[in-house]
């Protein structure tokens, strides 16, 4: 019945107990079986020797907490060990239980060395109350083992047990460990060992000398993470992979200094000595011959720019080119590093091939744990150096080193694999199988996960054991030297999408890159002017450094975003602001066709290539006539004469675009309100046929009036008409006219006067 109360109330503290391990160096807990969880934790802090021989005594040390609510009394450590199984391969060791489906007091794998007079158990005589500690001590002589002679490896450690006041007797806790044994028998071979050391940092460089905060200066501290890593690097064979935005961010820092702060008056940076040092020893660790890999500039997410296409993709032969240009002596090699789905072929042959300077000694690293565990076993452990067949890519294979993921994996337990003493003993035991499992050379590649060992801890334990007997620490250069004809393989398989960064941060670097791409497309000669930050900052943004961090990293693309487009509003319509805001441009358009101004300014720093689209948005009978762009330097204004025509009078809605030469929109579209006073083709119709008929009947009655008159002439005109023959001369007329009577009418005509005269 206690037993149920006991399970329950660990249920319960279970929350506690994760927290306490991650705080914890030593080896965590077994995490908890469903039906039964462990009350206790159990940390291993030590253990030693790391290999022991036969006749050697180990001591192991830890620390036990009681995180249940119930009081244990006389609480009891005793070392354990399963003899029933000596590990001799890799594939044996892979294959120990956790036993997470089994209750922790029915867990008997490790069985318990309990007799008295060995010396191999620890009893308190006080009880262990909720939440209270005590250390444990054990010395295991070599006989009370009970092994074999033998090369291989046992599954080692710790139980603990107590008594719940009244009730019966129960394990409540239990850590293992590997223990690599070195038999009577001489090893058989040196194992040569290539550590990769990561050195990398989220990007914090906003511009400039401006910075986001002081994580980089704090990691590059003798006791931050950075400055861990590189001192491994003393008196040791390493190899250094880079990522060189961090360099690059370091070197910004000593030479300009910096400032802190996103927004508003930053403070001046406080660690440019720390930077200083860090950057003077890398150089001493590179100067005695520590081989250094350069990864694509950010280190980007390459499977996730790959996968969203166009234009991100881009960007993977970006961060590769921007690699190759960067400035280090002789002697650093192009470096990859895939992972996880990231490891197929697409990404592959994608990542390793296309860029200047690509070539067959750089350095494409895929880690083992890639391939699912039944093709793992196929890749031998004399070379880690093979030849992947990549059928997307320009050429059939890619020069690739597959390193070996269990020498990092920890273990047996689960949830071990940052703990500094499990990733030790795991790799020395993987690697003393391979030294006791054959003759000739044989090579491996250690190199720590991404996002692991946030402390630098366990990649110092790793560090520690290139000191083992049968250890001869090398370089990879090395490694893929001694491998003329790498076998070939297949690259493993991969789910359909395998991006790192978050679909959020994605479209934030997507967002800046059309908008660096923009205004590099705005310069007259990018290649020249374009600000070398605004490139890199894109790639940064990029970065899979920033996983565990995306609010950062939006923070991080936005502030990118906002400089950018800052640049590119300096080149805009000029619009005259009421009252502090900025209205719609009006323009008159009177007749069939007519022209108005547009003005451009550029207020920028560069010359820029600047052109203008009107497109209307409420009509479609606006017609305008194409703008040639043009060359506008710094600081000047343009002012073009738009031609347009419209069939229909009445208000035309518009929107004035300034684009770049390939007709990229630069910044957002300016309203334009045009007032089109004018006929349409209906009222040109009607006009003319009105002037015909006006111009028409006026003739007609002038042709009328005209013949009237010559055929009926007015006195007037008979005088006229006979003062006209009296003009002529006399060979026209040759006898004159008779006067008229005198007693003739006024204004009558010849004929009349005669006719009245005989009357």
């Amino acid at each position: 019945m206690f037993r149920r109360r006991l399970r329950l109330s660990a249920a319960a503290g279970a929350g506690l107990l994760i927290a306490a391990t991650a705080a914890t160096l030593g080896t965590p807990p077994t995490v908890a079986a469903p039906v039964d969880d462990p009350v206790v934790q159990v940390t291993i802090d030590s253990f030693g020797p790391v290999a022991p021989t036969p006749g050697e005594d180990v001591l192991i040390k830890g620390t036990v907490r009681n995180t249940s609510t119930e009081t244990l009394d006389a609480p009891q450590a005793l070392a354990c060990i399963d003899r029933s199984h000596r590990l001799s391969t890799a594939a044996e060791i892979a294959a120990v239980s956790a036993e997470q489906d089994v209750a922790m007091d029915d867990r008997n794998s490790c069985s318990r060395m309990t007799t008295p007079d060995t010396g191999v158990f620890q009893q308190y005589d006080a009880p262990l109350a909720p939440n209270a500690s005590m250390q444990f001590s054990l010395k295991v002589p070599w006989n009370e083992w009970r092994i074999s002679h033998q090369t291989g490896v046992y599954v080692v450690g710790v139980v603990v047990r107590g008594t719940p006041q009244g009730q019966e007797r129960l394990t409540v806790g239990r850590a293992r460990t590997l223990m690599p044994v070195i038999g009577d028998q001489p090893l058989t071979r040196m194992v040569n060992t290539a550590l990769i050391i990561p050195l990398q940092h989220r990007p914090t460089q906003l511009g400039g000398k401006r910075f986001t905060n002081e994580s980089l200066a704090e990691s590059m501290a003798p006791n931050g993470r950075l400055g861990r890593l590189l001192a491994l690097g003393n008196g040791r064979k390493v190899t250094w992979l880079v990522d060189p935005a961090t360099l690059d961010e370091a070197r910004r820092i000593v030479k300009d200094g910096y400032d802190v702060g996103e927004g508003g008056k930053p403070t001046p940076g406080a660690g440019q000595a720390v930077v200083e040092a860090w950057l003077k020893a890398f150089d001493a660790s590179r100067a005695r011959g520590n081989q250094v890999a350069l990864l694509p500039y950010g280190d980007p997410d390459i499977a996730g720019l790959l996968d969203a296409g166009d234009p991100l993709k881009q960007l993977v032969s970006d961060a590769r080119r921007t690699t190759e240009r960067f400035s280090l002596p002789p002697g650093f090699t192009n470096g990859l590093w895939l992972e996880g789905g990231a490891a197929a072929s697409r990404y592959l042959a994608a990542a390793s091939q296309g860029f200047p300077g690509a070539s067959n000694d750089d350095l494409n690293l895929v880690g083992s744990g890639s391939w699912p565990a039944v093709e793992r076993a196929g890749l031998t452990a004399t070379s880690p150096v093979y030849d992947i067949r990549t059928p997307e890519g320009p050429r059939d294979t890619v020069r690739t080193v597959v390193a070996d993921s269990a020498l990092t994996a920890g273990g047996p337990d689960p949830d071990t694999g940052e703990n500094p003493i499990q990733v030790r003993q795991r790799f020395a035991a993987e690697t003393a199988l391979i030294a006791a499992s054959g003759k000739g050379s044989a090579s491996v590649v250690a190199v720590p996960p991404r996002g692991w060992d946030s402390t630098g801890r366990a990649t110092a334990a790793l560090a520690g054991d290139l000191a083992l007997p049968w250890i001869n620490a090398t370089s990879v250069g090395q490694v893929v030297a001694g491998t003329p004809r790498p076998p070939v393989i297949k690259a493993p398989a991969a789910p359909r999408s395998n991006a790192i960064m978050s679909a959020d941060q994605l479209d934030g670097v997507k967002q800046l890159d059309q908008a660096t791409t923009t205004f590099k497309d705005l310069l007259t000669n990018p290649t020249a002017d374009l600000p070398e930050a605004m490139p890199e900052a894109l790639l940064r943004s990029a970065s899979i450094s920033w996983r565990g961090f995306p609010d950062e990293a939006k923070r991080f693309a936005a502030v990118e975003l906002g400089s950018v487009n800052l640049q590119l509003s300096k080149v805009h319509l000029v619009n005259n602001a009421v009252n502090g805001e900025h209205r719609e441009i009006k323009v008159n358009l009177a007749g069939s066709k007519g022209t108005f101004p547009l003005t451009i300014t550029n207020d920028t720093d560069w010359s820029v290539r600047v052109g203008i689209v009107v497109s209307p948005t409420n009509r479609t009978d606006l017609r305008i006539e194409p703008q040639q762009t043009r060359i506008l330097a710094p600081k000047q204004k343009f002012t073009p004469r738009i031609n347009a025509s419209a069939e229909q009078n009445g208000l035309i809605r518009a929107g004035a675009q300034v684009i770049t030469a390939s007709g990229r929109p630069v910044g957002k579209s300016q309203e334009l309100l045009i007032q089109a006073s004018q006929y349409g083709s209906v009222g040109w119709i009607l006009v003319g046929a009105a002037c015909a008929l006006l111009f028409g009947t006026s003739f007609v009655r002038i042709y009328r009036r005209i013949r009237t008159e010559r055929r009926h002439p007015s006195p007037a005109q008979s005088s006229e008409a006979a003062a006209d023959e009296q003009a002529t001369p006399d060979a026209l007329h040759p006898e004159p006219l008779d006067p008229p009577a005198a007693d003739a009418p006024a204004g009558g005509s010849l004929r009349e006067g005669v006719g009245s005269k005989d009357g």
